[in-house]
């Protein structure tokens, strides 16, 4: 009743969809490059979608609230990416070095083509992985997604703002784990396993993924893409404003469009909206393959 009542206020403010069931994944060598950890569900012989997560989040945190319908359509592969989760550790690698990550991740699974699914962070990697292994990249779904960060000097304040406020975050998930006794912790599995996930990325991790982000820059290239391409706009996105989302859309020959009322942590924070956004861009996708 005390651990109920202890944390209804923060389940007001944080409404997290229900985890449902928990998937196992496993550690996998990619080799010359490190370990990495993978999920996988669905169909085999189904179209497969690389999953690739948001900055500071695993793979199974970002997607959780919608793999359960991908799965039944797809073959989902969730990998977790340099520097988050369990993936590799690196110091002063680039986007690029994880996009080849994903790569042998395909090579380890036996993926010959896929269609990587990105938000945010993963959406940039998405990309460098059409421009840097096309013959790999059947199709391409992107969330939240950018160009570049570094156009403006507002684009650089909303990454170090981003930053900040993830650093805060973690500082006070760390406190609070340390202060409050376990039986005032969550009670709800949802919130336990979330904290636990988010926890999984440490700081000097997070300062390597930010310093890779701003350094990427895709404006002279993305127009180029000749795959099937969908992109999932986030309208109410203080972190990549809307207006960029829709230029990369509008440069892309084809492209399909879903725009949602939503900020920048929807997929999570607002998945009834980011939900059917997703599977419309990813049946999009697969439509245009077949």
């Amino acid at each position: 009743m005390l651990e109920d009542l202890s944390w209804g206020g923060v389940r007001r403010v944080v409404a997290l969809p229900p985890l449902g069931a928990q998937h196992e994944g496993r550690m996998i060598d990619l080799p010359g490059r490190g370990r990495t950890y993978v999920t996988e569900l669905g169909p085999r012989e189904a179209p497969t979608l690389m999953m690739l997560h948001a900055l500071a989040c695993t793979a199974l945190l970002t997607w959780y609230p919608v793999i359960e319908q991908l799965s039944k359509h797809y073959r989902v592969v969730l990998p977790d990416l340099r520097w988050h989760g369990q993936g590799i550790r690196s110091v002063g690698s680039s986007l690029d070095d994880a996009a080849a990550d994903v790569v042998a991740v395909a090579d380890v699974l036996e993926i010959d083509r896929f269609v990587p699914v990105g938000y945010s962070m993963g959406s940039l990697i998405a990309q460098l992985l059409w421009r840097n292994h096309r013959e790999r990249v059947s199709g391409l779904v992107l969330c939240a997604t950018s160009s570049s960060f570094r156009r403006s000097n507002a684009d650089r304040l909303a990454m170090r703002l981003s930053d900040v406020a993830v650093a805060s975050t973690r500082r006070r998930a760390e406190r609070l784990a340390t202060l409050v006794p376990k039986a005032l912790q969550p009670a709800d599995e949802t919130y336990r396993w979330a904290l636990g996930q988010f926890r999984a990325t440490g700081p000097l991790a997070m300062g390597q993924a930010v310093s890779a982000i701003s350094k990427f820059n895709s404006t002279d290239w993305i127009g180029e893409s000749d795959v099937p391409t969908a992109v999932v706009i986030t309208g109410r996105d203080r972190v990549i404003r809307a207006g960029r989302q829709r230029w990369i859309a509008r440069q892309i020959y084809g492209a399909t469009s879903y725009e949602i009322p939503s900020g920048h942590s929807s997929c999570v924070m607002d998945a009834a909206a980011f939900r059917p956004a997703l599977l419309a861009a990813c049946a999009s996708v697969a439509g245009r393959l077949a």
